[in-house]
């Protein structure tokens, strides 16, 4: 696993191998952020990266400039990980543990840019009950992004606030946005 681009373009990240995580891919990873670039300038977004594992999509997101950076796991190991690799590359990104769904039922903080990236088993509803908790709980800033990463066979283009998908192998990203209000 490697940065990609920003600050720390090239940057190799070893993950121990007992985490129990699937990452992102490189080539998904740089077709996500080619994307964001026509959106974002990510300098100083605020950004969440919920299921977050090793962190990747946070370093790819602080190697460009972002800042604040919150992760989100249910794994210890993860947390540590990201914890130790933050240390090491001077990242401004918080990893806290935490069942994800409990962390967006109660939190009160807004962000630019959320990426979600649950466990591709994970059943179709509980894939929408993240969906619904961010925008229900005003998680997601106004101008803001929320991004799902999910397997071909969960279909979330149903949802409200659903903007657009891009496949990319096995995995495809699904795009939120709120609706642009209508000028009276």
């Amino acid at each position: 696993m490697r940065i990609i681009s920003g600050k720390h373009k090239g940057r190799k990240i070893n993950p121990p191998k007992n985490l129990p995580v699937r990452p992102t891919t490189d080539m998904s990873k740089e077709a996500l952020f080619n994307i964001l670039n026509n959106h974002f300038n990510f300098h100083e977004l605020k950004i969440l990266e919920l299921f977050a594992g090793t962190g990747s999509i946070s370093y790819e997101f602080a190697s460009r400039g972002s800042a604040p950076i919150l992760c989100i796991d249910g794994d210890m190991g993860c947390v540590n990980f990201i914890k130790k690799t933050t240390k090491e590359f001077d990242f401004d990104i918080t990893a806290l543990k935490s069942d994800v769904f409990k962390f967006l039922e109660k939190h009160t903080a807004s962000y630019d840019v959320i990426f979600a990236d649950p466990p591709y088993g994970m059943e179709q509803k509980e894939f929408e009950k993240i969906i619904h908790l961010i925008f229900e709980n005003e998680i997601l800033d106004e101008e803001g992004m929320l991004i799902v990463e999910h397997s071909k066979h969960t279909k979330l283009e149903h949802m409200e606030n659903f903007s657009f998908q891009k496949s990319y192998g096995g995995s495809v990203f699904s795009f939120f946005e709120f609706e642009a209000e209508e000028e009276e």
